[in-house]
This record gives C-alpha cells, structure tokens and sequence, in this order.
C-alpha cells in the first residue's frame, strides 16, 4: 500500500505564500508523474500543476508565473510553492501520484487534501 500525505495548507491574505508538501511512503519502486489538483467548492476537480520523474513540467493557465511544483525523488516528496495568491485559488488542494510498486504494478494514488483559503 501507498500514502500520500499533504501540509501546508492554511488561511492567508492575497498577495500571500503559501507552500504545499506532499510526501509518499509505503511500497513505492518509483513515482513517474506527480501532480496537484484543486477543487473548489461548487467547481470541479482541476489540475493545477504536473512534474514528471525527470523534472518536466506542466502547469494551468490561471497559475503559471505565481506557482511553481518540484519534487525530491529520494525523499519522494512533491511540493508547490505559491506566490501572489488570489481568493479564486482558494480550493482544497490533493496530490496524485503514478506509483509503481514492489509487486510491480503500477497505480495511481490519492492525498488526503489541505485546505487553501485566500481571503483578507
């Protein structure tokens, strides 16, 4: 089994930082894609940013210039760092992990999710 356990998340002003982890334990082989999504209330599910195991990345519009997602693939742990927040990215945010396992298969797991609130 895989968790996938997010922090960081909390209250803070526009303008503001905030910086998202997302740490991986269990019977992990390797990570391939990691990724962070978004839900805010009444909206769907959305993709905010992706990194591959190489380093490629990939991000939403409404968060390209302010966002930025890295990853540490010894401590397989993903992070976001958000500057110049909005109160539109308010959302609970939940990492995604592509997760090969010592049984070899490979599948997809979920975080918990944490709380971003933008507001003054």
């Amino acid at each position: 089994q895989v968790q996938l356990v997010e922090s960081g998340g909390g209250l803070v002003q526009p303008g503001g930082s905030l910086r998202l982890s997302c740490a991986a334990s269990g019977s992990i082989v390797s990570i391939n894609r990691m990724a962070w999504y978004r839900q805010a209330p009444g909206k769907e599910r959305e993709l905010v940013a992706a990194i591959t195991s190489g380093g490629s990345t990939n991000y939403a519009d409404p968060v390209k210039g302010r966002f930025t997602i890295s990853r540490d693939n010894a401590k397989n742990t993903m992070y976001l760092q958000m500057n110049s927040l909005k109160p539109e990215d308010t959302a609970v945010y939940k990492c995604n992990a592509e997760v090969l396992q010592w049984d070899w298969t490979q599948s997809d797991y979920w975080g918990q999710g944490t709380q971003v609130t933008v507001s003054s």
